[in-house]
Formats: structure tokens, sequence, C-alpha cells
């Protein structure tokens, strides 16, 4: 079971209630933090709220749209990263999934959902997600040690030691059906806090 500290929190957004509590019957062994949404509008006010790792989408809901709902996610500076899953009843017209990805979706997946394939894609995701989060505590922990400046050779050899760990991990999703612009994300941030590592120590 996941720490709350390590869980990762999930956003669902969808206008039918019988949609949100099947999704959160298919994810609801992944031990996350499911929050749900009813409208565009009212995934717009959480994302105010609270910090993501994911964002679950129906694409067609009355008043904005998941294609709205999106474009304006991407267009925050806060929430532009956060991955967005597109979910939809339609896979007849090629052009709807094109639309998902042109406003920003990382993934895409019809509705009826298989729980397996669902749940294996969003486990991706939430794995990115504590990468992300275990990247950036290394970097504020390297930023600390950099303003005391004292015991730096034992910091610096701790240090490498987590960013290797943090670096298998980016690695080990590298093949996942994962957000290619996430893990391109990471990895650049993992270059530049090996380089900023690496000057310490020499």
């Amino acid at each position: 079971m996941a720490h709350m500290s390590d869980a990762a929190r999930i956003l669902l957004v969808d206008d039918r209630p019988e949609n949100l509590l099947a999704l959160e019957a298919i994810l609801g062994s992944l031990d996350q933090i499911l929050v749900r949404a009813s409208s565009g509008e009212e995934a717009l006010r959480a994302l105010l709220r609270d910090d993501y790792a994911l964002i679950l989408l129906d694409a067609q809901m009355p008043g904005m749209d998941g294609f709205e709902t999106a474009t304006r996610i991407k267009a925050r500076e806060r929430t532009r990263d956060v991955p967005i899953i597109f979910l939809t009843a339609v896979d007849r017209d090629a052009h709807f999934a094109y639309r998902g990805y042109a406003a920003g979706a990382a993934d895409y997946i019809s509705k009826p959902f298989d729980p397996w394939l669902l749940r294996a894609k969003v486990q991706v995701f939430i794995d990115l997600w504590r990468a992300g989060e275990r990247l950036v505590a290394q970097t504020e922990l390297l930023r600390r040690q950099l303003e005391e400046r004292t015991g730096q050779v034992d910091v610096v050899s701790e240090l490498q030691i987590r960013l290797a760990d943090v670096e298998d991990a980016v690695g080990s999703l590298a093949a996942a059906n994962g957000d290619e612009r996430a893990r391109e994300r990471l990895d650049r941030r993992l270059r530049e806090l090996r380089r900023a590592i690496d000057a310490l120590g020499g």
C-alpha cells in the first residue's frame, strides 16, 4: 500500500457519474488519490487547488468539452506539463484522435475500457511522476548543500548514488507506453543535475 506522500493525485473528468464510478473501480487497486470533476470548469478549479500527476479527461462533455478543457490546461504555466489521457466512446472518426493529440493529449483510450490496459497505462504515468518527484527532491538537496558548503565530499557521493537510482528508474520507463515529452523533460533535468554533481565533485 502506498504511503500518502508517495501517492499520485489523479484527476478524473467526466460529466456522467456512472463513468466516474467505473474509473474509480478500475483504478482503485492502484492505491492513488482519485479526485472527481464532472465538467471542464470543475477540472480547471481542481487544478488551481492542487498539483496532479495525471488527468483522465472525457472528450465529449456538454459545455466545455475535453478538447477545450485540455487546451486551457496546456495554456497554464502550472499545469501545462501534466499528462492527459483522453477518454472517448468515439473511435470511428480518425480525426477525433488527432484532435486529442493536437490539444496536448499524451495518450488516448476508447470506451468501454479494457481495465487491465487502462491500469497499465495509468501506472506508467504514476511511475514517471514518482521519478520526477525524486529528481526534484535530489535537486533541492543539492541546492541546500551548495548553500551550506559543509561535508561536501560525503554529500556528492550520496547525491551520485541517489541520482543513479533515479536514472535507473527513468531508464526502465524508456520502453513503456508513456508520455514521450515527459520522459524527455526528465532526461533533460537528469543530465543537468548530473553535470552539476560532477562539477561539484570535481
